[in-house]
């Protein structure tokens, strides 16, 4: 089974030399870091990482910093992409078990064994294809994952969930349960966590609200997290993915989340008056 891109040739390009470009693009522009990545390291201390999921000429830059810092850092065995549901289609909490994700840029195979055994350690978790037909806040992750892993040849899979669910007890089954799964495979795994921040506010709330909400991050505790959330009342698509993110990476040893990048759409447009918040970060 190959799962098909949604999105491609509206979030990003489908042609694949000029989605390449569009990438590269990201990593030079003034809001990127402002540098592409040209080799991985070795040091595999990232757990986790934090990044939007706009098209990319909003949001690119914003994740650049995020796969650029995950390239010096070294790739993992997996990436377990966490996502909201925008699209209300499929189950509550849904991963895909076998098969193969495809972009313009060539194809990823699902680590099926990863996601047999998380769906026995997580009884709220299904095997639902659906959900993830046409969401794209996890497609929109693969073609950085396959560019930076062209620079050292790295092959990786993927395990993706689209969480509908977002509550505390959700996040914390799902995190736990990829604890306890990479540890029963010997699995170095990375999650990824995409999300967007607050939506559709000025520039000056929005960059106020998420700069506590970045704030509560950094705090690696995902109660003072989610309680920031919803004590603002942020409009943060993927808050569950995040909390689920800290409470893996805390497990597996993360001692710090590090804020790469904020920006907003109005930094790209010129229009603050209406805005989406980026962010990305690193929890190593």
């Amino acid at each position: 089974m190959i799962r098909k891109p949604a999105v491609a040739g509206t979030f990003y390009e489908s042609d694949p030399d000029s989605l390449k470009r569009r990438i590269e693009w990201c990593f030079n522009h003034q809001l990127g870091p402002g540098q592409i990545p040209d080799r991985l390291g070795e040091k595999r201390e990232v757990k986790g990482i934090i990044v939007p999921h706009a098209g990319y000429m909003y949001s690119g830059p914003v994740a650049a910093h995020a796969y650029l810092n995950l390239a010096k850092d070294g790739l993992p065995d997996t990436f377990i992409i966490l996502c909201p549901n925008h699209t209300g289609m499929g189950s509550g909490v849904s991963t895909v078990n076998e098969g193969q994700w495809e972009t313009p840029l060539g194809l990823s195979k699902i680590d099926e064994e990863f996601a047999e055994e998380l769906l026995q350690n997580a009884a709220i978790l299904d095997s639902e294809p659906l959900a993830h037909l046409q969401e794209h806040s996890c497609e929109v992750q693969l073609p950085f994952l396959q560019y930076i892993a062209s620079k050292g040849d790295k092959r990786f899979k993927i395990v993706p969930i689209c969480m509908w669910m977002q509550d505390l007890e959700t996040a914390t089954e799902i995190g736990n349960a990829i604890v306890k799964t990479s540890n029963d495979l010997n699995r170095d795994v990375v999650l990824v966590a995409s999300t967007d921040f607050t939506h559709y506010e000025t520039q000056q709330i929005a960059s106020n609200n998420d700069g506590q909400v970045l704030d509560a991050i950094k705090s690696l505790d995902e109660r003072i997290f989610m309680g920031t959330v919803a004590e603002l009342n942020v409009s943060m698509c993927g808050y569950g993915a995040v909390a689920a993110n800290i409470v893996y990476s805390k497990a597996k040893g993360a001692k710090k989340a590090e804020i790469f990048k904020y920006a907003t759409s109005g930094d790209i447009t010129g229009d603050h008056s209406r805005v989406v918040g980026y962010a990305s970060a690193g929890l190593i």
